[in-house]
């Protein structure tokens, strides 16, 4: 399966909670990263275990935004909508043989991070899609 198609139906069956359809598209030994919270999820097992938990995946939307593709490198930009938040990722998935090896995902809520107010006179706010 292509890369591109391998990290669309992962997005697809998250969404769907089929926590043993994402674990056929991850790698046993799959090493995933999270900089923004510094965490580092070696394994198959512990990445389903985190991303299955019960206080981690309550009823939510899964929305890609955009997915590209170039060889084994696939990046999306998806968005989690909450009740009290709105959640963004974007993700550098590494994909051989039909199997997600490796990520790097940045998580974040847009407005988390507050722009200074020496820009101001350089930019001009972003307007909710």
């Amino acid at each position: 399966m292509e890369p591109l198609n391998v990290v669309a139906r992962l997005w697809e069956r998250i969404e769907e909670r089929d926590w043993d359809g994402v674990a056929t598209l991850i790698a046993n030994d799959a090493v995933i990263e999270w900089p923004v919270s510094g965490e580092r999820i070696v394994g198959r097992a512990n990445f389903i275990a985190v991303i299955s938990d019960d206080g981690y995946t309550d009823e939510r939307s899964v929305e890609v935004l955009r997915i590209l593709a170039d060889g084994d490198l696939v990046v999306t930009e998806v968005e989690i909508p909450q009740d009290h938040v709105v959640y963004r990722a974007v993700s550098l998935w590494t994909v051989r043989d039909g199997e997600i090896i490796g990520a790097r995902e940045y998580w974040t809520t847009p407005g988390q991070d507050p722009a200074p107010r020496w820009r101001a006179g350089y930019v001009e706010p972003m307007v909710a899609d």
